[in-house]
């Protein structure tokens, strides 16, 4: 079992499988996608490695993530890959939904059992501003098509300061859409302290107006996300809320996060990464890397230090997924 010094137990990886994103959302890449070639992210062989390594330790749900996994046009073969790998029971993509309605059956058939989409609001027109990108209806149309499948579908909304009505449309929707929308507060980046200080808005207003409109907690599983989930029996749709800067955020930490160019990240907001690929390779046995894992885990800091305005190495969140 993956367990750090403090005794936190992991049972989730983020698995980031590039980073090129074909978006320009204003909290993440305004300026477009400046990064790597694809040839420095990691290959099928060296993500099957590090799938096996993680299960052998405890890891029961995998998310497959960016920049913009649909990117990858192996991505149905990643997704078959995790699903094969004994001790995985949930195997999930994040996605911003591009071109979703051609690509979900495709999904389906690999074995995807969850979709998280990105979409921060349900006016075509802000939507568009916000992304840069006016598909919020081939997105919508895309979710449909998830939910008709059977997926486990939710979505991601940032908590954004200056979205009018984002919350009361939002709610509207959800009384008649069967998905977990969880409300995720900006978080500062290296290269967006400005707008930071600009957009970020406390989530726990809407806990408290969810709580006085008769929403219920909803107790988390041990692979779960760290969002606080809530449900109501007059919406078909459930409402998480993601707040880094509560009190304890760090405490139930169960996740652990591996960048698309092989690195270990033992916390969304610190180092650099540290250097899986050379226990990567076909000939380096899998138990090799569990004992590096074993190793670097309990290097694991107690909390971030967002409260202190220090997100580490991370410039934007396309580096590592979220």
């Amino acid at each position: 079992m993956l367990q750090d010094a403090l005794g936190r137990r992991f049972y989730y990886l983020r698995l980031s499988i590039t980073d090129v994103c074909n978006f320009r959302c204003q909290y993440c890449l305004p300026d477009g996608y400046q990064g790597r070639p694809d040839a420095a992210f990691l290959n099928l062989s060296e993500i099957r490695q590090t799938l096996r390594a993680f299960a052998a330790l405890g890891t029961e749900k995998v998310r497959l993530t960016g920049g913009e996994p649909s990117l990858r046009p192996d991505l149905p073969d990643i997704i078959e890959t995790a699903v094969n790998t004994p001790g995985i029971r949930q195997v999930a993509v994040t996605s911003n939904g591009y071109k979703l309605p051609q690509r979900i059956d495709y999904w389906h058939r690999a074995g995807l059992q969850q979709l998280n989409l990105s979409i921060d609001s349900l006016d075509a027109e802000q939507f568009h501003e916000i992304t840069g990108h006016d598909r919020l209806a081939e997105v919508l149309t895309g979710l449909d098509r998830a939910l008709e499948l059977g997926i486990n579908t939710k979505v991601n909304a940032l908590l954004m300061r200056g979205l009018d009505n984002q919350l009361s449309r939002f709610l509207e929707w959800l009384k008649h859409t069967p998905v977990t929308l969880r409300f995720i507060e900006v978080m500062q980046t290296g290269d967006q302290a400005v707008f930071f200080r600009q957009h970020h808005l406390s989530g726990q207003g809407v806990k408290q107006r969810l709580l006085d409109d008769g929403w219920q907690p909803i107790l988390r599983a041990r692979d779960a996300g760290p969002a606080e989930e809530f449900w109501h029996p007059d919406y078909a749709g459930r409402i998480g809320l993601i707040m880094p800067y509560s009190p304890d955020f760090c405490s139930s930490c169960n996740r652990l996060r591996v960048s698309s160019t092989g690195k270990l990240h033992l916390c969304l907001f610190t180092e650099q990464g540290l250097d899986l690929r050379p226990w990567l390779q076909p000939e380096v046995a899998t138990e090799a890397l569990q004992a590096r894992l074993i190793e670097l885990i309990q290097h694991k800091a107690p909390t971030h230090l967002l409260h202190q305005g220090d997100s580490g190495a991370t410039s934007n969140l396309s580096i590592i997924g979220g």
